[in-house]
């Protein structure tokens, strides 16, 4: 129904709910000057290092792809304590309403599932969730769809357009789609016109704000 509220909700990780990327960033840049690779600026990664690292290493690295693996975690362990790791606008507030509204939250990141899960605990979020699924906890990574079906499966829902996949990245549709739930980009509105995805707000707080209009019925 047009305008209902939905009946789960798929949330990406970084740059959705969190920004960690000062530390992702980092450690992209030394694991890949370490190898002798081009570096990038933190937009470039922001935009284009959306894929699990276990899809994308092979890729830059070749067959050293799982020593420069190893290499990755090991220094992004070391940074991310140091660098930190800051809420995006409105995220608790959205979280906090749909968990009193009992419509069930997930997140589904490229992320190791690991990090994802300790991220989660260190924002004190971890019952906001009914389940935290990263890479490498289903058998392929977003934008698949078993990486959110993995997900909805844990908190006893399926796919449809009354689940909303909330996202940053064009991974995000694609898994939304696949998926066959409703996509729902946060921050990017050229994003949202070239993919032509209906639902578009400027971050979470607009979501909730979206979200308790449609509560009120308000057309």
């Amino acid at each position: 129904m047009k305008n209902a509220l939905p009946s789960g909700v798929i949330f990406d990780w970084d740059n959705t709910l969190v920004d960690s990327w000062a530390a992702i960033a980092e450690a992209i840049n030394y694991v890949r000057g370490k190898y002798g690779l081009t570096l990038w600026d933190r937009r470039f990664i922001q935009q284009h290092c959306t894929r699990s690292a276990r899809e994308s290493f092979p890729e830059w690295f070749g067959d050293l792809w799982q020593d420069a693996w190893d290499d990755y975690y090991t220094y992004f362990d070391k940074v991310r304590s140091q660098m930190g790791i800051t809420e995006a606008y409105g995220a608790t507030p959205l979280l906090a309403w749909l968990k009193e509204k009992a419509i069930p939250s997930v997140v589904v990141s490229n992320k190791s599932g690991h990090y994802l899960r300790l991220e989660a605990e260190q924002m004190g979020w971890k019952d906001y969730f009914e389940a935290l699924v990263g890479a490498h906890d289903a058998p392929y990574d977003k934008p698949h769809r078993a990486h959110a079906d993995q997900a909805l499966l844990s908190a006893g829902l399926e796919g449809g357009p009354d689940i909303w996949f909330v996202g940053d990245t064009e991974a995000d549709v694609a898994c939304a789609r696949n998926a066959a739930c409703t996509p729902v980009l946060v921050g990017a509105d050229e994003e949202a016109k070239r993919l032509l995805v209906s639902l578009s707000f400027r971050d979470c707080e607009a979501v909730l704000d979206e979200l308790k209009r449609r509560e009120a019925g308000v057309p």
